[in-house]
């Protein structure tokens, strides 16, 4: 007998124990709903801004909320009013739960809730509600179930992801986007509590719809949590999600479909202006009339700022969806300062060499100018400035179209011609894009070399010489010396077009470290009539300079071979344009080869094709002059890298860049 309270002490601890055990098989057995929620596809800009983002299913608004980026303040004011104790319970608040019980009890209605933060989680990714006792059980199963599995600050973190907030809005993030205009890392107490708020009743508050009692309720937190109260009113509107180049965006997530994020090289704000920008001078346009405009760094190719159209819209009879940076257009004119290059580079002219701009005929095509006057004998750098078209058919004749589409190619432009090319291509008759006419412009600037534009991932290590520096140097000279329009800096490099028909309306410029590109007209094609790339596109280009940066950056100083002569001092076959200059082969250096390592510090060049005589320089200092061989001694070599250029009798150069080692 004196055994049998220890024989019920052992039996009420069994059964306790396998009621312990039953309970927590029961929990453990719980089927959680996936906490891997779809968050719209983002886009951002250098520095992390948001520029656009997308909906998920249903249009919901529900973007990532990454570890950090929520305000400590509005998490503390959160869990201070909704679960004050949610550090030490673990999932369910039995004394929250009592206190509920009772006062609806006392009150004969709900006064508050018994729901955890937890609980509340589970209810969310369950997408149920809580209006019978089989759900509230339902949740307290989950909620024992998450805390089991997930640590506290990732179940802080599903409630931020997954939290009403009125309308369409899904979490914190994306609440004070469309609520603040901002992002969740910094709220004041007052947006914190509107925040903390709005989840419990997210429609009857939303503040666009019902201000007072989004205000009271936002009053109410403040007060619970011992916060000051506030004077600031709430957000009577809801914010439009930010949308800077959806056009750039549509073209990202068609590529890479997958893609959770896009990370760019634009930058928000400049973005912001030249978007703004362009809808100033799509305004004062016909109807039907669009812009679009692309911002680079030629140094290092990253694309800062692309607007596909003034708006994202079929707004005044624009089909502003269409992308105008990625549209195949008639370049006009703006392909000019390619075809000088090419010429300079070949050795078929100088910028001082004379052109007779006259009637010709070229077979079957005989072009005229703008105007349909002539100018008769003109430099390469008059004819240029003046966009005459005489001299660059007649250039575009001498290297064969296909070189100059060639050109193109090199530089990492894809332009389009029907059939095979003709010389029609010097005046325009192709197709090319904006983007495509700036990464030209882009390599120009970059005295010749190849500058892959980009606007996400990084700068390919390795660019290729297009172009000699001499010759892209000479090209950026002559376009620096156009007047700029009025009220414009002097001092940018920049060349306008006007395609056939007045369809098109083209600026692109460059100083020392950017290019811009400018397009005008009608997405279908139609004509403008009146429309000039001088008139028209030319004055945006020089108002984007002036939004991007308070002064132009210097240019380079010329390379060492380039000839700065006058036209009478220029070798004979440079002095005048003529057929001379159609045959014969360029200078090469045939040793030592370029990038070479030589062990000796006296050298002998050996040089293949030129016309005799010939000039050495080496880092610029002429070592030999009106040498007639074609192995020339050039003495001695510094030790460390020299830049050794020939230039034959025609003034076509050739260099090479070699490494002296002790």
């Amino acid at each position: 007998m004196t055994h049998r309270p220890f024989v019920w002490l052992a039996a009420l601890l069994l059964g306790a124990a396998g009621l312990r055990d039953g309970w927590d098989a029961w929990v453990d057995r719980a089927v959680l709903p996936t906490t891997l929620s779809q968050s719209g596809v983002e886009m951002r800009d250098r520095d992390g801004h948001l520029l656009r983002a997308f909906a998920v299913e249903d249009g919901i608004l529900r973007l990532a909320v990454t570890p950090g980026a929520v305000d400590p303040a509005y998490l503390a004011m959160l869990i201070a009013y909704e679960d004050k104790r949610f550090y030490g319970h673990s999932g369910v608040d039995g004394r929250a739960l009592l206190r509920a019980a009772g006062q609806a009890a006392y009150r004969g209605r709900v006064v508050s809730g018994g729901s955890t933060l937890t609980m509340q989680v589970a209810r969310l990714l369950e997408n149920s509600g809580t209006g019978s006792l089989r759900g509230k059980l339902r949740q307290m199963r989950l909620a024992w179930a998450l805390e089991r599995r997930l640590s506290k600050d990732e179940i802080l973190h599903l409630y931020s992801q997954h939290a009403p907030f009125g309308g369409r809005i899904e979490g914190v993030r994306s609440a004070a986007y469309l609520w603040f205009g901002k992002e969740p890392a910094r709220l004041s107490p007052a947006q914190a509590a509107l925040l903390v708020a709005l989840p419990q009743a997210p429609e009857a508050r939303r503040p666009d719809r019902f201000p007072y009692a989004a205000r009271a309720a936002r009053d109410r937190v403040l007060a619970r949590v011992g916060a000051a109260p506030v004077a600031a009113d709430v957000p009577r509107a809801m914010r439009p999600m930010p949308r800077l180049a959806p056009h750039l965006a549509d073209a990202l997530r068609t590529a890479d479909p997958l893609a959770t994020r896009f990370d760019t090289t634009l930058d928000a704000a400049l973005q912001r202006r030249m978007r703004d920008l362009v809808r100033t001078h799509a305004a004062g346009k016909a109807a039907g009339v669009s812009l679009a405009l692309v911002v680079a760094d030629h140094q290092s190719g990253e694309i800062l700022a692309q607007v596909g159209a003034p708006y994202y819209a079929d707004t005044g009879g624009v089909a502003g969806f269409v992308d105008m940076t990625r549209a195949r257009r008639s370049p006009g004119s703006a392909l000019k300062p390619l075809i000088y290059a090419l010429g300079f580079d070949r050795g078929l002219a100088h910028p001082e060499t004379v052109f007779a701009d006259r009637p010709t005929r070229f077979g079957r095509y005989a072009p005229q100018n703008f105007d349909g006057q002539f100018r008769g004998d003109v430099t390469a750098r008059t004819a240029l400035q003046l966009s005459l078209n005489i001299p660059p058919v007649a250039l575009t004749d001498a290297l064969g179209p296909a070189r100059v589409m060639a050109g193109m190619r090199a530089f990492g432009a894809a332009p389009e011609v029907q059939g095979q090319p003709g010389l029609a291509v010097a005046l325009g008759g192709l197709g090319i894009t904006l983007t495509d006419l700036v990464q030209v412009y882009a390599g120009i600037a970059q005295l010749g070399q190849a500058t892959p534009l980009r606007v996400t991932g990084v700068t390919p290590g390795i660019r290729r010489q297009v172009l000699s520096p001499r010759a892209a140097w000479q090209v950026g000279d002559i376009l620096r010396g156009l007047p700029p329009p009025q009220g414009g800096r002097a001092g940018l490099a920049y060349k306008t077009g006007t395609s056939y028909g007045h369809r098109d309306a083209w600026a692109v410029g460059f100083d020392g470290q950017h290019v811009i590109g400018v397009w005008m007209g009608r997405p279908d094609g139609t004509a403008v009539p009146g429309a000039f790339g001088g008139d028209h596109a030319a004055p945006v280009l020089f108002e984007a300079f002036g939004l991007l940066k308070p002064a132009l950056a210097p240019p380079p100083p010329p390379p060492p071979d380039t000839l700065m002569l006058a036209s009478a001092d220029l070798p004979a076959p440079l002095r005048r344009f003529g057929p001379a200059q159609r045959t014969g082969i360029a200078p090469a250096v045939a040793f030592p080869p370029h990038g070479a390592v030589l062990a000796q510090h006296d050298a002998v060049i050996k040089v293949e094709g030129g016309a005799l005589p010939l000039t050495v320089l080496v880092n610029g200092a002429p070592v030999a002059t009106r040498a007639r061989s074609r192995a020339i001694d050039i003495g001695h070599l510094s030790t460390g890298f020299s830049d050794i250029a020939v230039i034959d009798a025609a003034g076509r150069s050739a260099t090479v860049s070699v490494e002296v080692r002790p």
